[in-house]
């Protein structure tokens, strides 16, 4: 499959910090659909705002567990803190 090099340093990333295959796939598929959510865009140059919009859209339009929207909350939080944080330029 081919990601984006954005992805692709996520998952580089994650796999150096012995994070799970799991985990990591997990965080990749709810990273990219929050990314494809937004137009495209690249997560450094979203804010709360669109998280928000985002965890909205699963719970009312996709009718998302509450348990699933927290992974999905969790991989955001996770990109953010680890990429956005940083200004991670590819």
């Amino acid at each position: 499959m081919i990601r984006s090099p954005f992805l692709q340093s996520v998952e580089s990333f994650m796999l150096s910090k012995r994070y799970s295959r799991r985990t990591v796939t997990t965080y990749l598929y709810w990273i990219k659909y929050f990314i494809i959510f937004n137009n495209k865009q690249h997560p450094s140059d979203l804010g709360d705002k669109d998280i928000e919009r985002f965890l909205t859209y699963l719970a009312v339009e996709k009718g998302v567990a509450a348990a699933t929207q927290s992974i999905a909350l969790n991989a955001i939080v996770f990109v953010k803190k680890t990429f956005w944080s940083k200004k991670f330029v590819m």
